[in-house]
């Protein structure tokens, strides 16, 4: 039987796949992971994590995952409700006084003083679901997306949540909470509600509560100095000339920091072999192994679609995002598998949510998998590699 039912002839297409990426040099190396069936089928480091000196990509090196932070955000938040210290309806207001009454633009391009009153409290499920009127720099435009960028301007170095959240709040919000996704700071005002009410830092927490539990050794906000080795090159492709440069160095990294901004949006650093680990927790609702973090419950709600019809209507990243897949807690779910062509395989009720420097998972239910695609490549235009990876997994089972 071959491993994990997955055909040796068809894994060998992914590998050459996989490689013509880093021959072509459109990425400096990539780590790929397929487990299934609960076991590893496939487990490849390709190419190089530093150009410049010519180190290898290894099966434990270090990637910056980005937005793959917002569902162990999410996690974090479903335990906190679990022990009845939050709810999805709770007014989040009751532990940021900074958004009691927040403002919301009248035109979301248009001058940041012609605002109206939010005509509802933002919950805990409106940030959960990207619902609750924010944004990034990059998915604003006009003063909106210019004020964004100046407010996240010298907190990459401070951990000091409170202060950040304070300047997001000095900002009105693009539309009413709960009245459209759109995709934005959300989950690292998340992060800052986990520390007011665990009363722990947001690292701490993760640490304590979901890495340590699960065994994942690597993943942090911060890499030390004696693991930094480890840490792949991150690159980002220049719009003009397409070009990749370096973007974040282990030399000099941002990571190596450990009083930087805990952003339970995009911030920590992890591995292969991690967060196949936490994947493995919300493919078995809730639980690796022994160790049980939430509940059945807790885990199909954020596995469900939260976005209305018209909600769905909406396009995101310039594209129709939601025909096929919804919107659930930090996730994305397939709920209609054809209406997702050409733009994904996975079957019924997969879920998975991808990271700015191109890494990419998914799981599927239906196939009992999960795939794993690491590479470290920010770029604005969109790049096929993460779907030509689960093309050729789904191509890859044989049983």
């Amino acid at each position: 039987m071959q491993a994990a039912g997955l055909s040796t002839t068809r894994l060998t297409a992914l590998t050459n796949a996989m490689q013509g990426y880093v021959e072509r040099g459109e990425v400096a190396g990539v780590v790929s992971m397929v487990w299934r069936r609960g076991e590893i089928g496939y487990f490849e480091p390709l190419g190089l994590r530093d150009e410049a000196g010519h180190l290898p990509m290894e099966r434990d090196t270090l990637f910056r995952i980005a937005s793959m932070t917002k569902p162990v955000t999410s996690v974090a938040i479903l335990m906190l409700i679990e022990e009845d210290r939050l709810a999805l309806d709770t007014p989040i207001s009751l532990w940021l006084p900074e958004l009691a009454a927040p403002r919301v633009l009248r035109d979301p391009a248009g001058p940041l003083d012609e605002t109206d009153p939010a005509r509802a409290p933002i919950t805990v499920l409106d940030l959960l679901t990207h619902r609750a009127g924010f944004a990034y720099h990059f998915t604003a435009t006009g003063p909106l997306s210019e004020a964004y960028s100046a407010a996240f301007n010298g907190f990459e170095s401070s951990v000091d949540g409170a202060r950040w959240l304070a300047r997001m709040a000095a900002l009105p919000l693009m539309f009413q909470p709960g009245s459209r996704w759109h995709y934005g700071i959300a989950t690292d005002i998340l992060g800052v509600l986990i520390e007011r009410v665990s009363g722990m830092t947001l690292g701490d927490f993760f640490r304590t509560r979901i890495f340590e539990p699960l065994g994942m050794r690597d993943t942090a906000f911060w890499v030390p100095d004696a693991q930094l080795a480890r840490l792949a090159t991150a690159y980002s492709v220049e719009s003009g000339t397409r070009q990749r440069v370096v973007e974040d160095h282990p030399s000099a990294s941002r990571w190596a920091n450990p009083n930087r901004f805990q952003s339970g949006g995009g911030g920590l650093v992890s591995t292969a072999q991690d967060y196949l680990q936490f994947a493995q927790l919300l493919l078995g609702r809730g639980r690796v192994g022994e160790t049980r973090l939430l509940s059945h419950r807790s885990v199909d709600l954020m596995r469900s679609n939260f976005l209305s019809r018209d909600q769905r209507r909406v396009p995101a990243f310039g594209h129709v995002l939601w025909a096929g897949q919804g919107f659930g807690l930090g996730l994305s779910v397939v709920d209609d598998p054809a209406q997702q062509l050409p733009l994904g395989y996975r079957s019924l009720g997969s879920f998975g949510w991808p990271g700015a420097y191109g890494t990419s998972w998914f799981a599927d239910p239906v196939e009992n998998l999960i795939g794993l695609m690491l590479i470290q490549r920010r770029a604005i235009e969109p790049f096929p590699m993460a779907l030509d990876f689960e093309r050729r997994v789904y191509d890859a089972i044989d049983d």
